[in-house]
This record gives structure tokens, sequence and C-alpha cells, in this order.
């Protein structure tokens, strides 16, 4: 006579996962406006409903799709902030050589830093100097400063230097000849601090 073993109990963590699984289904469900399109983009058509004329065909899902006004070859909504893409693409640059007038992509200066990641990779309107990056954004009190907020240092009410806040009282910055662009602790209180509309 065969033996059997008995049936593991399901693990809680399998548990859970069971009962997400209808919560995701009606989150896609609602995500997509209807039904999920059966079938691949591929393909002519599909077979038709019960009830159609024999030999009918419904359109090709990724133009059901499009009737329903899903675009299923969209690029997707980023919800990132703006603030927050620029600061990872301000700490990519670490490690790169300063040199005066440089905005990359390989040598920077402090605005040039500043320039190139708001500018020509997050395609934001951020003029080439330090000052006029400073008169160009939104100016914020030091107690709302969030990661990603630029930091302009001020001397008889001129921005000199300019980085982007990595928290904490840190900034990314391309510092002066010799140096690479690296985050610093903020050596002054003499700054001031603006946000990339």
């Amino acid at each position: 006579m065969p033996t059997t073993t008995p049936a593991c109990p399901r693990s809680p963590r399998h548990l859970r996962s069971l009962a997400l699984t209808p919560l995701l289904a009606a989150a896609l469900l609602l995500g997509l406006g209807g039904a999920p399109v059966s079938g691949t983009a591929g393909t002519a058509g599909t077979a038709a409903p019960a009830g159609s004329p024999p030999g009918a065909r419904t359109a090709a899902p990724a133009v059901a799709a499009r009737a329903a006004g899903v675009a299923l070859d969209a690029e997707p909504v980023s919800t990132v902030p703006l603030r927050v893409r620029g600061l990872w693409l301000t700490s990519a640059q670490a490690g790169k050589w300063y040199r005066w007038g440089g905005a990359g992509p390989t040598y920077f200066d402090c605005s040039g830093l500043v320039y190139y990641v708001f500018h020509a990779r997050l395609h934001r309107y951020l003029p080439r100097t330090a000052n006029a990056q400073r008169l160009a954004t939104v100016r914020i009190s030091k107690g709302y400063m969030r990661p990603g907020d630029l930091v302009f240092f001020m001397s008889r009410g001129w921005a000199y230097h300019v980085g982007v806040y990595a928290g904490y009282g840190r900034v990314w910055h391309a510092p002066r000849p010799g140096q690479r662009v690296q985050l610093s602790r903020l050596w002054t209180s003499a700054w001031v601090a603006g946000r990339v509309r």
C-alpha cells in the first residue's frame, strides 16, 4: 500500500499572497478601464463573441485597447518629483573632475553641474551661471528645503557657488580646480535655497 505524506499547511506568507491576488486583479482592471485584453498585439483579430455571425472576428487587441483609451506602448508617467530625479542625476556625476566653464558630461564647474542635470538632462529651463540660476528658481525658506533643492552660496547679495542639497546638511557640488564632484557638509550659513520649477 503506497504511503502518502501529509499535506503541509500553507505558510502565512503564501496565504497573504493569495489574499492580495483579488485586490491586484481589481487594481489592474481599474487601471486598464475594464476587462483585460486577451491575445497578443501582433494578431489580426480574436474570435468574435457568442451570437455573432459565423466567421466574424473582433479587432486586434492593440486596436481594442486604443479604442478603450489604453495605450499599450506609451511611456510610463514618472511620479518621482523633479528635485529627486535631479538629486539622483547629480549624485551619478560623483568623481568627475572640476573644470571652469565645464557643463558636462565629463567636466563640470559648480553651475555647469546644476545646468547639466536640470537643463540638459531633465529639460527644465535654467540659465548657465550660479546667480542667474538663483534668480530663475523659486525661493524657499531653509526650513522647507528638501533633497534635490538648490543651495546658493551668497556674498554681498550675489550667488558665487551652487550645489544640490542631499539632505542632512550635505550638498553635492563641483568645488574648485583640482577637485572632483563630491558630497560635502555645508560649510557656511551664508546661503539661500531655491527650487527648480
